[in-house]
């Protein structure tokens, strides 16, 4: 039963009061308006601006207004001097609904009493949730789902109809671009997906599978008013990875996942991923690539934004980015060092009055139960402060190990740096560079490149391969101030996790 029918359901068995939570009164009341007229009622709205009218009224008709209505007490007694069958959409009610407000509280709960027998049904329609202890057993709740493809396709069409007429628009959408931008649409509602829609075509005349950027800028607004997510901005891609061939293989091949096609196949869509490995080796590299690989949003969950000081307060956090990561998916939540967010958690009954317990437990629900197309991104460095809890499979695809780079990956890492540097790799002796650098990570041969380029610039000459080999000379690799610990990475991750790389060192 998809929630039309439900909710019509409701009303037949004469449910009280419906609590419908949606940022999108217009489709809760076009929904509304075709149920009333299935079921021969009258349909009125009330807000605090215009007091109770007949739906579908404009803003601009004075007359119809309601003034003494605006008070919530009133319009609430006016739902019980309506005698003929009828539903009353209150919009944005739940400020009336905290706990200073007794008396609507008390009003709402003897209309409930009354409406039971009676054709009449109120529907509130709220961004948020706010039930009173006093009601709870009268209301009854329900989420109103963004858009689905389909929704956002009727959109697309309709746009596309009514601007082929003007001859300085070009519509350029095949299938596929028309699956792309609607895949990056999917998380938005009708009004937002119409908004960026119309951007797209005033800004660039034009309408294409290319435009995706655009979408997924409108989902930057999202995040950016939710405050506890941050929207990861990322132009960096698999080629600009060194190595790391298997974990890039089974990337590629889940970045179809989100598709219809995808779903028409039977496959879920993937889950997420756990890397675990060395510093500097790209393991967050990876997390920014996927996005752009993908074309999806990529958000940052920092555990350090989570955690308030009221009681409480920190799980709700959790809670409300989780929903907002939701609510603009198909994304990638990218959990950077895991590890440290949760490393004391095992302890928190003694250090925190058990926050990061409570916290963990939160985050780890929601990986086993999530439905929503949110691509998980793990990365930690030390395993002994990984949960043994959250390496259970079904929270996670897969567990890959990230290496420090082989001859091979550190020759091709030589060249991504010099090549995104303006340098030409065929100018520097890159089996040089590459013997030279032997236990270095990734992130220290880049580091090495740029030390040796302020030596270059500082002697007002091209950077050359001499330069490398010096800042090379000069760099204390990290594996070889903490060899122990890497060994004991290393023979951990042997027979637990996959490698990300074909090349063992």
């Amino acid at each position: 039963m998809n929630l039309c029918q439900e909710i019509e359901t409701l009303i037949r068995a004469r449910y009280p009061i419906l609590y419908i939570v949606s940022s999108e009164e217009t489709r809760v009341q076009n929904l509304l308006v075709g149920m009333a007229n299935r079921r021969q009622k009258k349909l009125f709205e009330w807000s605090c601006s215009t007091g109770i009218v007949p739906a579908g009224t404009s803003i601009q008709a004075a007359r119809h207004r309601n003034a003494p209505t605006k008070d919530p007490l009133a319009a609430l007694d006016q739902v019980i001097d309506q005698v003929e069958p009828a539903i009353f959409i209150f919009k944005d009610f739940h400020p009336f609904l905290t706990k200073n407000n007794y008396a609507v509280i008390r009003k709402l709960k003897e209309i409930a009493q009354h409406l039971k027998n009676s054709f009449k049904t109120v529907v509130l329609v709220s961004p948020v949730v706010e039930i009173p202890v006093e009601l709870e057993k009268e209301i009854t709740l329900l989420n109103f789902p963004l858009p689905t493809r389909d929704d956002l396709g009727d959109l697309l069409d309709k746009i596309v109809g009514e601007v082929g007429q003007f001859q300085q628009v070009r519509i350029d959408l095949d299938e596929a671009g028309r699956e792309r931008l609607l895949q990056a649409a999917l998380g938005l509602t009708l009004s937002e997906a119409e908004n960026v829609f119309a951007k797209i075509i005033v800004k660039e005349e034009r309408l294409s599978g290319d435009n995706v950027h655009e979408v997924l800028s409108e989902k930057q607004q999202i995040v950016r008013k939710n405050g506890l997510l941050e929207y990861y901005s990322t132009q960096e891609t698999f080629s600009h990875i060194g190595g790391l061939a298997l974990l890039k293989e089974w990337l590629l091949k889940r970045a179809v996942a989100f598709t219809k096609e995808a779903r028409e196949f039977g496959l879920p869509a993937p889950k997420g991923i756990l890397l675990l490995g060395v510093q500097g080796c790209g393991k967050s590299l990876c997390a920014k690539a996927v996005s752009s690989a993908w074309q999806l949003p990529l958000l940052r969950f920092d555990m350090g934004r989570m955690f308030g000081s009221l009681v409480g307060s920190s799980e709700d956090n959790v809670r409300r980015a989780i929903a907002v990561a939701e609510s603009v998916a198909p994304a990638i939540l990218w959990v950077d060092e895991i590890d440290k967010a949760f490393s004391g958690f095992q302890g928190s009954g003694l250090t925190d009055g058990g926050t990061a317990a409570r916290v963990f437990g939160t985050f780890l629900t929601w990986l086993s139960e999530k439905t929503a197309p949110v691509f998980v991104v793990a990365t930690a460095n030390d395993v002994s402060q990984l949960p043994p809890e959250l390496m259970r499979k079904g929270r996670l695809d897969e567990m890959f190990f990230v290496d420090l780079p082989s001859e091979k990956e550190r020759l091709e890492i030589a060249r991504i740096h010099l090549s995104r540097r303006g340098r030409d790799p065929k100018s520097f002796d890159l089996p040089a560079l590459t013997n030279a650098s032997q236990n270095f990570s990734g992130a220290e041969i880049e580091q090495s490149i740029i030390s040796a380029l302020y030596d270059a610039f500082s002697e007002k000459r091209e950077l050359n391969t001499r330069h490398i080999l010096r800042a090379l000379e000069q760099t204390v690799p990290m594996a070889t101030t903490m060899d122990q610990q890497i060994d004991r990475l290393r023979n951990w991750a042997e027979g637990r996790t996959r490698h990300a790389s074909l090349a063992r060192r």
